[in-house]
């Protein structure tokens, strides 16, 4: 359920599958502030990312870790309530999208340029992560937000995929994609900020 405390506005229609939020989420409340809301159907840091394929399950990047796109960071994660475990991160390509992919969210998300996220998610911890979902937040060449959450995913374009049913043992992977957008400067980096520790001190993707 989207918090209506972080809407400024929104258009919701009888079979919801995208939708666009602008939201304050305490990084840059005037760029929320600012930013368009529209819904449509469906149709420097402490340390380095690893690239070790076998880093043990506590060996975690740090808060504030940054790494290159194209490689890979061990994260902690917990899906929620009952799902925990240690999973590693590979940001494989930012991709600018057309104003045109835009079209199925509406006359409000003129203007807007989507990038599509596209990223690798192994199980390194092997426990029982099936099912589970991971989106990384777009973020402009400063590190700064793009004002905008996009809720949903563009067939064809960029499709957000869970964890499939076997994802419970070590090794196991899966690729998906999240979707930003931006009505200003091109996004630049990928950040991860599940959990409390990650939230203001992200792990951040750039070139």
């Amino acid at each position: 359920m989207i918090n209506k405390g972080r809407i400024v506005s929104a258009v919701a229609l009888a079979t919801l599958g995208l939708g666009v939020t602008a939201c304050d989420d305490g990084e840059d409340s005037a760029a929320a502030q600012e930013s368009p809301a529209a819904s449509a159907p469906s149709s420097e840091s402490p340390s380095t990312g690893t690239g070790d394929d076998d880093a043990p399950a506590g060996d975690v990047a740090a808060p504030g870790t940054k790494v290159k796109i194209g490689d890979r960071a061990v994260l902690p994660f917990t899906y929620g309530t009952d799902k925990k475990g240690t999973i590693a991160v590979t940001v494989t390509a930012i991709e600018k999208g057309a104003e045109a992919d835009m079209a199925a969210f509406g006359d409000k998300a003129k203007g807007m340029t989507p990038y599509y996220i596209r990223m690798k998610v192994e199980n390194v911890g092997g426990t029982d992560l099936s099912y589970s979902s991971l989106k990384l937040r777009g973020k402009l060449a400063d590190g700064g937000p793009t004002g905008v959450i996009l809720v949903g995913d563009l067939p064809d374009k960029c499709d957000s995929a869970s964890a499939p049913r076997d994802f419970t043992t070590k090794g196991a992977s899966y690729e998906t994609c999240s979707l930003s957008a931006t009505k200003t400067d091109p996004i630049a980096a990928a950040s991860f900020e599940e959990g409390d520790a990650y939230r203001d001190s992200p792990v951040l993707w750039a070139g």
